[in-house]
């Protein structure tokens, strides 16, 4: 497809850095997505201009700050289509949002005997809330498996959704094979059991175009800097019926609606779960980066990002000597690869791209289980996103090719 790309790049000119002297080729976006210049200005204006606390004040800094927050807070419903910004809470980021379902939510509908049902694929901020969960609980914390190539599989879910699972927890899209995984499907056999979907978008929010209310998730989590936006700020959607039976889990001011010194009742979602002071800044600079998303438009980003990969695939299929994880077909990931180089470990093989100026990420990637299963310890990850171009697909190739020739002629220099 025409996409533009120098007007885009020009928008993140820390990519006009070198490192180690060569040019930048930034692939670890699944870790973190750089922030266009709308973003940081975005944020530089509220500190210049409107810097004040929000919901508190009568005076006029205050309620362009508390305009602006809420703002942010609609744009992000708008963005997911919610059918409300009442239904869109604040948080730090992923972690913080799973973590509030899973005790504000799970405590009150899982208990001793029931099942929470998640894939040996997640995150794990979306397996371990759940595992402690299961162990306060007195719960049975399940497995859906995965097939060959890193997809679900299916058949293992149906298996494992039963009358007793109370939770079904999944990425959107896999950290580390970059699955796009069935979340409809899932909600739908989810539901049939009278189950509650928790879906993790972090890897989808700002590749392909998310619909909550399409994909009927009863909660959607995701973190800013992600997409764009300043660390330290993430989402939870829910239901609205979910999100007033939930409990707060965090208390103090601005949450409150009465307090005595023996009571204390809430406000209605979301604030009663927003809790002191929330990242105002950080909110602000969210909505600013869903501005520059939609401006290019979320479909457009995932065929543009598909085609990167569509190059990318191939050519690291091709390569003698390195293991490739997850779907062998474009179609079925999102911008995300995880690889191996035989006989290298990824901290070296990702060492030796970064002195080439790629950057990539190397580890478990927070998902321990799935290592496990892959019967690996690491694995180097690549992942793309709307800045990057295929001269970055081609400094990620021929930067393995020198990596592996080089540790392979100082093995040979040593026999």
């Amino acid at each position: 497809m025409s996409w533009p790309i120098n007007e885009i790049r020009a928008d993140f000119p820390i990519l006009d850095q070198r490192i180690n002297e060569e040019r930048l080729a930034y692939l670890d976006n699944a870790a973190t997505m750089q922030s266009p210049l709308p973003v940081t200005r975005a944020v530089d204006a509220y500190y210049a201009t409107t810097h004040s606390n929000v919901h508190r004040g009568v005076y006029t800094l205050s309620n362009q700050a508390t305009a602006a927050y809420e703002g942010a807070r609609q744009k992000v419903a708008t963005f997911l289509n919610a059918a409300s910004a009442n239904d869109i809470v604040f948080t730090r980021s992923t972690t913080e949002s799973l973590n509030l379902v899973a005790c504000g939510f799970g405590d009150l509908v899982v208990h001793a005997g029931d099942e929470i049902v998640i894939s040996v694929a997640e995150h794990h901020s979306n397996l371990i809330p759940w595992q402690q969960l299961a162990a306060r609980a007195g719960a049975t914390l399940k497995y859906i498996e995965l097939k060959t190539d890193g997809t679900f599989d299916m058949t293992s879910a149906a298996a494992q959704i039963t009358s007793k699972t109370k939770i079904v927890a999944v990425a959107q899209v896999g950290n580390v094979m970059g699955a796009i995984n069935p979340v409809t499907a899932l909600a739908q056999m989810a539901h049939q059991v009278g189950a509650y979907l928790v879906v993790d978008g972090a890897q989808a929010v700002s590749h392909l175009p998310v619909d909550v209310q399409q994909l009927d998730a009863d909660f959607y989590a995701f973190s800013g800097h992600k997409m764009g936006a300043p660390t330290g700020i993430g989402v939870l959607y829910g239901k609205p019926a979910l999100l007033e039976q939930m409990d707060p889990v965090q208390y103090g001011g601005e949450m409150i609606s009465q307090v005595t010194r023996t009571t204390a009742t809430w406000k209605a979602a979301p604030l009663k779960f927003e809790a002191g002071t929330p990242n105002i800044s950080g909110a602000i600079g969210l909505g600013a980066a869903i501005d520059y998303l939609q401006q290019y438009g979320l479909a457009n980003i995932q065929t543009y990002e598909h085609e990167l990969m569509a190059s990318l695939l191939p050519q690291l299929l091709a390569l003698p000597g390195v293991t490739v994880y997850g779907p062998t077909d474009p179609a079925l990931r999102g911008g995300v690869v995880a690889f191996n180089i035989d006989g290298l470990h990824p901290h070296d093989a990702a060492t030796g791209l970064d002195l080439l100026g790629v950057e990539v990420r190397a580890g478990h990637h927070c998902a321990q289980p799935l290592m496990q299963d892959l019967g690996v310890s690491a694995t180097a990850r690549a992942s793309v996103a709307l800045y990057n171009n295929q001269t970055d697909i081609d400094q990620l190739i021929d930067g393995i090719k020198q990596v592996k020739e080089f540790f392979l002629h100082e093995s040979r220099s040593n026999e």
